[in-house]
């Protein structure tokens, strides 16, 4: 995804200035693009490298493992930040809207992904070939119900149902871990499905439910028949591949609305 930001926004005439997380950044997505290091926790010092480098306008993308609270090595100014975040359950969304606070607070504009990229949302129906038969739709409505439950609790925003079994939910592990995770676990019979929701008043500039290329070689690989995320709400990497994918394995790719309990 942040080579795909780089060569839109170059695109379009931008300037560009990559701010690199120490040990998580592919070295090979900043070849030839203005970059600067910077561990995950010294929030102080990402913020003087964005001053230097003129940065007007911030796009956080790319996935993000989660450190213990040990190794983060904060800053003063991480520290602050996570003091405001209180004693309670830090999860992602909780996190990622306080950054987004913490941005904006020092004169950041904090962008959405496909405010760069355009059109890279999900829309509502099929996307390929193939679309979910009755079982499928009974399992997608379960799933539903398990990923609002879920992202309500800033847990995580996927899971995985089999008829009618839920095989595994999404935590901190991410959707990729997931998947492999419900390969072990797939019963015989018809594969199941993955839905994938945003969180529930989730900050929708960052952090979207994305599915790529990857997810459906994830999807293919642990049995499932399809994939269901929220039309609008979910954010499509590369959506041709996806679709021809997908229509080689089988599967479906779908936008649904969800119900509004």
């Amino acid at each position: 995804m942040p080579a795909h930001i780089v060569e839109a926004a170059r695109g379009r005439g931008l300037d560009v200035f990559v701010l690199a997380l120490e040990g998580i950044a592919e070295a090979a997505v900043l070849e030839g693009v203005p970059h600067g290091w910077v561990r995950l926790g010294a929030v102080g010092r990402a913020l003087d490298l964005l001053r230097q480098a003129d940065v007007t306008e911030v796009v956080l993308a790319g996935p993000v493992p989660r450190p213990s609270l040990g190794a983060l090595g904060l800053d003063a100014r991480g520290l602050r930040m996570l003091a405001s975040l209180g004693l309670g359950a830090r999860g992602d969304d909780r996190i990622l809207s306080r950054i987004v606070t913490e941005l904006e607070s020092e004169g950041f504009a904090v962008r959405a992904i496909d405010e760069v990229l355009g059109g890279t949302r999900v829309g509502a129906g099929p996307l390929g070939r193939h679309a979910p038969d009755d079982g499928a739709a009974t399992d997608i409505a379960l799933g539903m119900r398990v990923a609002r439950a879920l992202g309500a609790l800033d847990i995580g925003q996927a899971v995985v149902v089999q008829q009618g079994l839920v095989l595994g939910v999404e935590a901190v592990e991410g959707t990729d871990a997931l998947l492999a995770r419900a390969a072990t676990l797939r019963k015989a019979g018809p594969g199941g499905v993955l839905v994938k929701l945003p969180k529930p008043g989730q900050e929708t500039r960052v952090d979207l439910p994305t599915i790529g290329p990857v997810t459906i070689e994830g999807a293919r690989a642990a049995g499932l028949r399809g994939i269901a995320v929220q039309a609008g709400g979910t954010l499509l990497i590369e959506a041709g591949r996806v679709r021809a994918l997908a229509d080689d394995a089988g599967l479906f790719v779908i936008g649904v609305e969800p119900d509004p309990a």
